[in-house]
Formats: C-alpha cells, structure tokens, sequence
C-alpha cells in the first residue's frame, strides 16, 4: 500500500477527514486537482456545531478572533426594519461560538494542522480511475502516476469525479436561478451596520449584505433577469452597482471595489449511497443545497468527523467495515433534513408572485418575529441538536441517551489538571465519571490508550464512554461497555 487511505479534495471536508485520520495515527494522502489553495470561497458561516469540530481537531487557531461577531439578521423592506434574529449560543454549553469568517481562511488553518500532523495536500493532480478490489484501491491519477489506498475518501465537491467513477447517484432538482455573489467595498450614507447581516425584501429578488473581516462586504442577490450567459467578473460587478442602491431603499450607496464575484443557481441533490466498496463520500459530493443557513460547510465538517473515527478503527484493525455502514446510518438523515429546510428558505426567499410575496413580507416576517421563535431558529441552525439516538448506535433510556451530543463540560484528568472535554477528544474516546475505574479498564482493553479518564461536575452516577465526535456511546458500567464496544467492534468483523 502507498497510503491507507487517499482523501481526494483538500477543501474543509477532505482537510479535516486527514486531519482526524491523522489524529487516529491513519496513513494518509491528500491530492487535489486544483492548482493550489482557493482564494475565494461562497461559504462565510462557521456555525456552533462546525467551530466544535475544529476545536476537536485541534483546528480553530485564531479563527474566533479574525471572525467578525456579527451574530444578528435584520430583514428590511426597503428602509423599514421588519425583523431581527440573533444567533448565539441557544443554551447548549458550547465553547466555540460561530464564527463570521471565509471558509479560505479555514481551511488555511485546517492546512496548518495538517501539516503539523505529518502531511501537506498534493496540488494538481486528480483521480481520473479507480479499481477496487477485496484490500484495497487502486487510483490512476491526472498524471498518469498511481496511487494504491486501503480506502478512498471523495470530498471533491459537487461535481465529484470520485462519485462519478463509484458509480453512485447524485439525483436531484434544480431549485432557483440566478444569484449574483460579490465580496467588495460598499461606501455612502447611510452606512450599512457591520454588527450584523441585512436582508432586503423586494419584488425584484431578494439581497442580503454581510459584513466581513477586513472592512469587506458579501453581497447576494437573486436576479433571474440576469440573463448573459458567461459574465465576467467585472460584469456581474457591475450589475450589483445597479441593483444595490434600489433593492435596499438607499440610493446614496455605492459598491465601490470588488474583490471576488461569482454567479450561481440552487440545486438540490443527495447522493444514492456514501460508500461503494471501498469508496466513501463526505461533504458536497454527497450532497448539495442552497446556501440559506450556511449549512453546507457544517454539515460536511460533520461528515468528516463522523467518518474519521470510524475509518480510523476499520483501518487499524479494531473493527469491521461494518462499522462504515453507521457512517450513512448516522448522516444521511440529516442530509435529507438539510436539504428540506434550505429548499424551503429558498423557495421564501425568491418568491415572485402576488401571493408568495404576500406570505413572506406580511405573515411569515412577523411569525419569525417572536423571541422563542428567534432561539428555534438558533438551535436549528446550529446543528447541536444533532442527535443520533435513533440510529443504529443510538439507544434508549434517560437522558443523554447513546448517541446524542455531550456537551463540552469542564472536566479534571486524574492528577487534578482541569481541562475540557473537547480538549481531550482529539483522536481520543473519553470516559466520564468519578467512579468509573472498571469502567475506563474495560474501555482500554478494546480501545488501548486511546481512552482518557475525565472526572466532570454531576458525574458520579453512571460512567459515560464519549466517542471522538462527541456523542455518547454507552453510559453503565463495565458490563455496558463491554457489550457495546463487543457489539460494533467484534460484530462489525463479522
């Protein structure tokens, strides 16, 4: 074998599946057919549940003090404010906040880790074969050289050759037409508020204004009237001179220099299967929908994490490749829920007609409205809700229930040295509680040094076994443990 495992993407998902394999101690390479970094990105939201993640690869940096704290979305009818949502921290005892920052930037640091773990991205040179059989894969690159892996990892976006070549299916729905995207300089008065994004109602599309570190603007608009077929950049720029100051009611405003501008339309896709063989997907290449929310980065953030631990274990001879099945188990639901939610945001969002318009400016503005209407939609698109307690390593009972989050509790190793969960569960399973010893002794036997002993406040009932990713595992005693980690470690061998 070259590698146990080929990453083929080194956008934020395929950085931070190596990142976590690497973090398991997994062999890995990370190719890309890209020249080199991106510059530029769509996505600019790094939600509650995407900055644990990094926080768990040891990945935020200085990410939470370059981000703009600019937590707040205010919805404008020309200039009359409508509505307000802020998002924050819906209650649910996290340490990483969400962040307002370019997904670049993230995965500039994403690289530093990486690098800092012993591997660096191979730049132009993607997969253009693949050949499975029963140990392994075998990759033909661009190049014409070949790479043999134990496993490949697609995270090479939407139009994923990985995908492609596996022969899984992508089906889906184109959903909307054009939006214009711009990141630039907005000058005049009245100065638009950089504490927060503004959103704009008007019949001819929507636009949306968010601040960004630097002193810079992200602008989008939906304009189907927008028809040239190939715009340059400098043409979509231009465009977004004309529209900005009468879709926000402020004919004093002025985009001045541009940065970056892109043209996009919305589709909605998911893929058939994660896994073929020997070839998983993770983040867009299994599933694509539209940026309200700014749920795509996060949820293929949580695809890599999800999938880390568990390849690492398949890898290291821990478990079967059974255990790769829970992968789908585990994410495609809630792929599925994302895709539903930001289709129907969208479909608000553009909506043209008499009736449409109606129901978005005057019913749904003022149902949103509501403070415990506003904290919903916090905690919903947050993704710490996410749970997977119905999933085939979920399980019942009191609360926390296997498979549901654990939050990031302050907790004390055994020689007294306070510390937080998430800390430790950097490639590591965590055992939680204050009398836990036969516990955390059953756990090693399966898990070796893998495993740490945490004492946490209110932990003294039952002992808690927490995976990698956060969630729990199993909550008993020895007996609970072993059962569990006998079931899908020994039965996942098959």
């Amino acid at each position: 074998m070259d590698t146990e495992v080929l990453v083929v993407g080194a956008g934020p998902v395929g950085l931070a599946l190596a990142c976590g394999l690497r973090e398991h101690g997994v062999a890995v390479r990370v190719i890309d057919k890209a020249a080199g970094p991106a510059a530029t990105s769509r996505a600019n939201f790094v939600h509650a549940r995407g900055s644990e993640v990094l926080d768990r690869l040891d990945a935020l940096g200085e990410l939470p003090q370059e981000s703009v704290r600019a937590m707040t979305i205010t919805t404008y009818a020309g200039d009359r404010p409508m509505m307000r949502i802020r998002f924050g921290d819906p209650g649910l005892r996290t340490a990483a906040a969400p962040m307002v920052i370019s997904q670049a930037r993230v995965e500039a640091v994403l690289r530093e880790r990486l690098a800092e773990l012993g591997v660096r991205p191979e730049w132009g040179n993607g997969v253009v074969e693949i050949a499975q059989d029963a140990t392994g894969v075998t990759a033909v690159l661009a190049d014409g050289g070949t790479v043999r892996a134990g496993w490949l990892a697609g995270c090479d976006g939407a139009g994923s050759t990985v995908r492609k070549l596996a022969g899984i299916g992508f089906p889906g729905v184109k959903v909307s037409e054009r939006f214009l995207l711009v990141d630039g300089h907005i000058d005049g008065e009245p100065a638009l508020d950089r504490s927060g994004t503004s959103g704009w109602v008007h019949r001819d599309g929507m636009l949306g204004a968010m601040p960004m570190p630097g002193g810079h603007w992200r602008l989008l608009a939906y304009d189907p009237a927008f028809t040239d077929d190939k715009p340059s950049e400098e043409q979509i720029a231009d465009r977004m001179r004309r529209i900005l100051p009468g879709r926000t009611g402020r004919p004093g405003l002025r985009l001045g220099e541009v940065t970056w501008a892109s043209l996009f339309s919305v589709h909605r896709r998911l893929a058939d299967g994660y896994r073929a063989g020997r070839v998983l997907l993770a983040g867009d290449a299994a599933h694509v929908h539209a940026p309200f929310g700014g749920q795509g980065m996060l949820t293929g953030l949580g695809d890599a994490e999800n999938l880390a631990w568990k390849l690492a274990l398949v890898v290291n001879g821990s478990a079967g490749d059974r255990l790769l099945d829970t992968y789908q188990a585990e994410r495609r639901p809630l792929a599925t829920a994302v895709l539903r939610g930001s289709t129907a945001a969208t479909k608000v969002n553009i909506a043209d007609g008499p009736l449409g318009r109606f129901l978005r400016d005057q019913i749904l503005l003022r149902v949103f409205s509501p403070a415990w209407i506003q904290r919903w939609i916090t905690y919903t698109t947050s993704q710490l809700w996410v749970s997977y307690r119905g999933g085939p390593l979920g399980g019942r009972g009191g609360r926390p229930r296997p498979g549901d989050r654990v939050p990031d509790l302050a907790c004390e190793r055994d020689d007294g040295t306070r510390t937080r969960l998430y800390a430790e569960l950097r490639g590591t399973w965590a055992v939680l509680g204050d009398r836990a010893d036969a516990a955390f002794e059953a756990a090693r036997r399966r898990l070796g040094d893998r495993v740490v002993r945490l004492h946490a406040s209110g932990s003294a009932g039952q002992a808690l076994l927490v995976r990698p990713d956060g969630h729990l595992a199993c909550k008993g005693g020895p007996a609970e443990f072993g059962r569990w980690l006998d079931e899908w470690l020994d039965g996942a061998l098959g």
